[in-house]
């Protein structure tokens, strides 16, 4: 079964750290981009980070350089794989729903990227409080 389920969300405080895991399985997961977005209540959904599958290149939002990881783990399954967004010095404007995503033409688009999606997550809630 294709599909990208998230885990690692909750409540921090201002300045603190979350871990995200986006576990996708049920296809060649090397052989896509994959990343994170993020959704803010009333604000559109925009791009956080992505890994691209040729030479595995890091893209970044503005709002996420320096703060924020992705990465992923060197599984053997090529059916499997999982991929972390590790965020540090959160901000109450970090909070939101961060959803895992795999598609293309991952690029900056103003402070954050953008992407053509061909496969959602159903989310995770991350809430920073002040």
């Amino acid at each position: 079964q294709v599909q990208l389920v998230e885990s690692g969300g909750g409540l921090v405080q201002t300045g603190g750290s979350l871990r995200l895991s986006c576990e996708a399985s049920g296809f060649e997961v090397d052989m896509y981009d994959i990343g994170w977005f993020r959704q803010a209540p009333g604000k559109s959904r925009e791009g956080v980070a992505c890994i691209r599958a040729r030479y595995g290149v890091k893209l970044y939002a503005e709002f996420a350089e320096g703060r924020f990881t992705i990465s992923s783990d060197s599984s053997s399954d090529i059916m499997k794989k999982t991929v972390y967004l590790e965020m540090n010095a959160l901000k109450p404007e970090d909070a939101g729903v961060y959803f895992c995503a795999v598609g293309a033409a991952w690029v900056p688009r103003g402070n954050s990227l953008t992407a053509s999606i061909d496969l959602w997550g159903k989310g995770t809630q991350v809430t920073v409080g002040s």
